[in-house]
This record gives structure tokens, sequence and C-alpha cells, in this order.
């Protein structure tokens, strides 16, 4: 009796196909794909690609969190040489959760600090997944909402997914209206050069085809927060199919470990000058 309960709790595990059929019996196909309800291919598997630096507050809170998505990843955390106790964590983390077969998790450790986009190369050239998602350390950005992003890619309509914190339906902490217009005005500002419509160009959440980033990630050079339009200027010049999707959004302030700022901005509109001007 209790192997049978073992095989039909696998049955349904959430978004299997088994799963899929008895909600759609409740729900119907309209009701179903309204709240998100889709099959994702039990031999898919996510790279979660994870920059590190000075993380120690909050590395293993996001890795449970990360972790407790229902889907079989390959997390890759990639330590940007921090001068806190994250190297440790990172190493501890991996001895204790290094035999689970739904959540391989890889580390790389850089002996200098690069960067944020460096750190995102280094984890890309590591990722053997389908899909691949960027995740910030952080907490500002929820994993539970990656079956949700990944929808547009595993049915096909989509090579690359933006989760958008402007699109307006999710829960968004209010902080600072000059980092909001900023954003703003450098993603317009894209927009202008790449010929796409995202309202968040600078999100963390960028999901992409295994494919996508093979084909691009030879060519990103950009080793601090300028990766954002380098990625972006490189895949609309490859007319990737882009789909944008609202995520939830919990920013934390400067106090609590913010890292990016105004000279980064400069850096970031120089680089949607160059990378929309010339490949």
């Amino acid at each position: 009796m209790n192997e049978n309960a073992s095989t039909s709790d696998e049955n349904l595990r959430p978004y299997s196909a088994e799963w899929y059929a008895n909600l759609k019996n409740i729900l119907g196909d309209a009701g179903c794909r309204q709240l998100g309800f889709y099959v994702i291919p039990e031999s898919l598997v996510l790279s979660v690609v994870i920059p590190v630096y000075n993380e120690q507050a909050t590395l293993e809170s996001i890795l449970e969190r990360v972790r407790a998505v229902p889907l079989k990843k390959e997390i890759i955390l990639v330590d940007d040489c921090s001068k806190d106790s994250s190297k440790k964590i990172m190493n501890d983390l991996k001895d204790q959760f290094g035999d689970d077969p739904q959540n391989k998790i890889v580390l790389d450790f850089h002996s200098v600090n690069r960067g944020k986009g460096a750190a995102i190369r280094t984890g890309f050239a590591k990722a053997t997944g389908d899909i691949i998602i960027i995740q910030d350390a952080d907490m500002e950005y929820d994993p539970s909402e990656y079956p949700r992003l990944l929808q547009p890619i595993v049915e096909d309509k989509s090579d690359v997914v933006y989760g958008s914190r402007f699109l307006g339906d999710q829960p968004h902490r209010v902080l600072y209206y000059w980092h909001y217009l900023g954003n703003k005005f450098l993603t317009t500002l894209s927009n202008c050069f790449t010929n796409l419509n995202l309202t968040d160009m600078e999100t963390c959440y960028k999901v992409l085809r295994k494919e996508v980033i093979q084909d691009i990630h030879p060519k990103l050079i950009q080793e601090r927060f300028g990766i954002e339009p380098e990625m972006t200027a490189r895949i609309a010049r490859r007319e990737y199919r882009v789909f944008e999707m609202s995520i939830s959004y919990s920013g934390r302030t400067y106090e609590q470990g913010k890292k990016i700022g105004w000279r980064d901005g400069f850096k970031a509109l120089w680089c949607i000058v160059r990378y929309g001007l010339f490949d």
C-alpha cells in the first residue's frame, strides 16, 4: 500500500502530465490556462545561475527557495571574491545538499572581484540545462515564479522571457523613485536601439533557451551591470522571440546591501549605445 501511495504522489508531481490532467478535469482547459497550469516535461533541466557577492545574510534562504521549486535543476553559484563568509556557506550547502538528484549544485569562485556580469558569464559557461535563468542571491526576486516564467519557452512560443517588475499585477515593494525613473529611462533608450517594447530591461529575471546562451555567450564582455543592456541588444539583433511577464519584487535598501549605483547607470547608458549600434 505504501508503494502505491508513493507512486500516486510521484504521478501528481506539480506540472507533471498526470497532475495537469487532474486539474484540467476540475477546472477545464480555460481555467488551467488562466491560472498558469501546464505540463513541464520531466526530462527538462533548468540551470539557475546565481552570482554571489557578500550575500551571507540571504544565501541559505535563497537556495532553500530555489530548491523548493518542483523542477529538476542545476544550481550554479558563482562567488565573485566575497569578503564575508559567502564562500564557506556555499561549500557547506554543497556538502549538505550535493547528493540531491533534483538539485545538482555547481560552485565556482573568482579569485578577484570582477563584477556581476563576469559572474553571470562564468555561470553561463558552466550551464548544461535546457533553459537558463539568472537569480540574484539577495531575496528581491521570488523563485516560486519560475514555472510561470518558463511557460512561453516550454510551449515553444518564445526563446527568451524577461520578468518585468513594472507590468503591475504582482506585489512590488515601494522604494526609490529616482531608481525607478532611471530604470524607465534606460529601458526606453534601449528599446529605441533594439526596437523591442520592454518595460524592464534591467530586470534580473532573464530566462533563455540553451541555444540562445550558446549563441550570445561567446560575445558577452561586460563585467558589471552593463551585462543587462549588452544581453538585450545581442538578443534583439538576432531576432529571437522575446516575451515579457510580470513578476513580484521585494527590493532592498542600500543599508540592506543593494549594490547598483549611479556610476552603473552611466555605464548602462554607454552600453545601450555601443551594443545598439555594433555587435
